[in-house]
């Protein structure tokens, strides 16, 4: 039977048979970004990837967990990552591994469109929709960059926590509008009273030129209210307004740093259009992946997460 050893938090633990591993990633011990190795191999490899039957929903040894995703998060640094080097681990990840992340963005914007152009109501089943299908995108591109095993069906996953997705995704957008116009409301006075002073052409300047606070207050809360279903995905016990404070602390001082990754696939986008579309079925998978990374880097490092966690199951020399 083959010995293997594990990497966890710079050290290393084994030799251990399978059902060994198994119970340690049901215990949430072993995770997919941790090393294994055995006899064998020409190096260390991430467990998600030597091992991808054990980190999906339903796997022997697999439990479930207060979220949606099957693998738990990673460390990270705090967000210290630069914007450069997520996308570039972006890039490693789905090399050689197109062909799922393409058709799951494809299922996604196919199942957003024919909602969105029913006679009458599209609008209505897009905005009942909105919420469990972004939710499960991010569990499948969460899923996806830590190494575990996705599926088509986790697009609708995000029904598992309907009332929690769709009520985070209609606060965000009513908050974010309201700070929005609360912004812009010197701006829309001027407006007005341009429109009521015939011949005032100056005055409909300055009240443009004033409603653009408003939307800059509007990117601002956008991008501090970006994590909440992520957040979620990765605890769904969290309430509406739970998820979005956290989101809310967690972006503190890293607005700006989302605000510029966002801008680097500007110029994709551009060439996409240039494709009539076809690009995006790149694009899509890669922004996601790399939003996903963003996210996970967010986390604490090991050693944050030991310094703040006394009971953390690694503490000891041993794990057997």
């Amino acid at each position: 039977m083959t010995q293997w050893y594990c990497g966890i938090q710079g050290q290393q633990y084994g030799p251990v048979d399978e059902q060994v591993l198994r119970d340690w990633i049901a215990e949430g011990r072993l995770t997919a970004n941790d090393s294994v190795w055995c006899d064998g191999m020409g190096a260390w490899r991430p467990a998600g990837e030597q091992f991808l039957d054990m980190f999906h929903a339903g796997a022997p040894g697999w439990r479930a967990m207060s979220g949606l995703v099957p693998v738990s998060p990673p460390s990270g640094t705090g967000g210290a990552t630069p914007n450069a080097e997520l996308t570039a681990q972006a890039r490693r990840l789905l090399d050689g591994r197109w062909g799922l992340p393409i058709g799951f963005c494809l299922l996604a914007g196919l199942i957003s469109f024919v909602s969105g152009i029913l006679p009458y109501i599209g609008w209505i089943p897009q905005l009942i929709l909105g919420g469990p299908l972004e939710l499960g995108v991010i569990v499948f591109f969460l899923t996806f960059n830590r190494g575990g095993q996705g599926d088509l069906g986790m697009l609708f996953v995000g029904f598992k926590k309907f009332g929690q997705a769709l009520g985070t995704y209609l606060l965000v957008a009513l908050l974010v509008l309201a700070w929005t116009l609360l912004g812009a409301s010197l701006g829309i006075v001027v407006m007005i009273a341009a429109g009521a002073v015939a011949g005032e052409p100056f005055l409909l300047l300055v009240g443009v030129v004033l409603i653009l606070p408003g939307s800059i207050l509007g990117i601002v809360k956008q991008l501090a209210y970006s994590q909440a279903m992520f957040l979620i995905a990765d605890d769904g016990n969290l309430g509406c307004m739970d998820a979005i404070s956290m989101s809310v602390q967690l972006m503190d001082g890293r607005k700006a740093k989302l605000f510029c990754l966002g801008l680097r696939f500007l110029g994709w986008a551009l060439l996409c259009i240039l494709t009539l579309g076809i690009g995006f079925l790149w694009l899509a998978p890669y922004m996601n992946v790399t939003f996903a990374r963003f996210y996970d880097d967010l986390q604490p490092s090991r050693q944050a997460q030991q310094a703040g966690d006394a009971a953390n199951p690694y503490a000891s020399s041993s794990m057997t």
